[in-house]
């Protein structure tokens, strides 16, 4: 039996923040990207999330953001869900990669709080529900103050969970009794947007994850989820430790994930390529300790 209802899974369990492939020349990748798509599935994510923060969004075109979601949709069918990242710091721009999104495919929206001009929380409010308003999909909410400059403060996420097309929230607030809060009064699905917090937010009741590190070991992270809905809990907590290494050196060791992820991937002979300005590529020391790290975990 598991701990959480299918129901407060739109979107699965497992869901992967993809990198977006690359190729040397810096061009989109759409054959890379196809087989690393069915690779995460066939390795155990239940959900693909494009163009997110890992993704690169910030440095990809509106058309290389919707014909990546054709291009995954074609290459993993029904199998997973597809969950498009569309925020940016201007509304009607939101608005449009939404309407691109849906079209191209998407069963989800990630929408990340507005960023740079700081809104206040009234105007964060309204943001998210012109882009609700806008499509037919189903929305994840955002919250990662520390790239954003700006919280969707708790108060602001139990109203805008009464919108019926506000389903989610990827949680990088690191606010844990806030996200407690919200749960508590709402139905909204938590997913936990930073690794180390997986088990946690699972344990009190989150939907699941979306990882930049499932990018690399997308079934030991399952793994863990599998080990405490079965109840076997002591050992979803070894998994989880076990994954910690890994976690701190590709996601807190300085680098951006997305660098990291496309360092270690590339390594390990799969689609990644490079990363785009002003981003900068892992140095071979990096990649080497990545490398390491990585063996030791699908070894251990």
């Amino acid at each position: 039996m598991t701990t959480t209802p299918l129901t407060a899974r739109p979107f699965g369990r497992a869901l992967g923040a993809m990198i977006t492939p690359f190729t040397e020349a810096g061009s989109l990748d759409l054959d890379g990207a196809q087989r690393l798509a069915d690779l995460l599935v066939s390795e155990g994510c239940d959900g693909l999330v494009l163009s997110g923060t890992t993704g690169e969004s910030p440095t990809t075109t509106d058309a290389e953001k919707a014909t990546l979601v054709r291009a995954v949709r074609e290459a993993v069918g029904e199998r997973a869900s597809i969950v498009a990242g569309v925020g940016t710091s201007d509304t009607r721009h939101t608005v449009e990669l939404a309407l691109a999104a849906e079209k191209a495919g998407a069963d989800g929206l990630l929408v990340v709080t507005p960023y740079y001009s700081r809104p206040p929380q009234d105007a964060v409010e309204a943001h998210f529900r012109e882009v609700a308003d806008a499509s037919g999909l189903p929305l994840m909410l955002y919250d990662i103050p520390g790239r954003t400059g700006t919280r969707i403060e708790p108060e602001t996420v139990i109203r805008l969970a009464e919108h019926p097309r506000i389903v989610a929230v990827k949680d990088c607030a690191y606010d844990f009794l806030g996200t407690q809060k919200v749960l508590a009064r709402t139905e909204l699905a938590y997913y936990a947007g930073c690794d180390e917090h997986n088990l946690a937010l699972y344990a009190v009741g989150a939907a699941g994850y979306v990882s930049t590190v499932a990018n690399a070991v997308p079934r030991r992270l399952r793994s863990v989820l599998d080990a405490f809905d079965a109840g076997d809990t002591a050992r979803a907590a070894r998994l989880q430790q076990q994954a910690t290494p890994l976690i701190e050196l590709m996601m807190s060791a300085g680098l951006p994930g997305t660098v990291t992820a496309k360092g270690l991937l590339g390594a390990l002979g799969l689609p990644a390529g490079p990363v785009r300005a002003p981003l900068r590529p892992a140095g071979r020391e990096t990649v080497d300790e990545l490398l390491a790290v990585y063996e030791r975990l699908v070894t251990a």
